[in-house]
């Protein structure tokens, strides 16, 4: 993604930012954020430590890769459904001219039975705007067949991680 070409010229960046950067182990892969110093470094002002929604970021941030980083991006956003008090938090959106609608999901280790009341209030948007189109990303087959499964009738997408990263 930074042109940095192979894995070991990575790790060899990586490692002369050493004081600007701290890092943990999550499902044997290093991770890593800036740390009070490289923020300071840069003038960044969001600190970002080690999480247990960690997983769940690692894979929205890979489908906006695979989802040629789309510049309308936006994560965590709350839809307000027309004409009722509903309303669904996004993992992500962003549109395309304008005129079509995306919305991001990632399923991790999230109950169906929590996603299921979540595609019931996309249906409920469905009504004022067929438009949209609904993208999730998910970490099983199983878990790919069963969205796929509640999903029908709506305009959806279902990738799977290992598919994207």
């Amino acid at each position: 993604m930074h042109d940095l070409g192979q894995v070991r010229n990575v790790q060899k960046v990586l490692q002369r930012m050493g004081e600007c950067v701290s890092s943990f182990i999550n499902e044997r892969k290093n991770i890593y954020y800036l740390n009070k110093e490289g923020r300071e470094r840069i003038g960044a002002t969001k600190v970002r430590k080690k999480s247990l929604m960690i997983t769940h970021f690692l894979m929205r941030n890979d489908l906006y890769i695979f989802l040629g980083k789309p510049f309308s991006w936006k994560n965590e956003v709350k839809i307000k459904i027309p004409k009722t008090k509903v309303s669904i938090v996004a993992d992500a959106i962003f549109n395309i001219d304008k005129e079509h609608d995306y919305f991001i999901e990632v399923d991790y280790k999230q109950s169906m039975h929590k996603n299921d009341s979540k595609i019931k209030r996309y249906r409920q948007l469905h009504e004022y705007n067929p438009n949209f189109m609904l993208i999730w990303v998910t970490t099983t087959h199983f878990r790919k067949v069963r969205l796929q499964s509640l999903c029908e009738d709506l305009n959806v997408q279902v990738y799977l991680w290992d598919d994207i990263k």
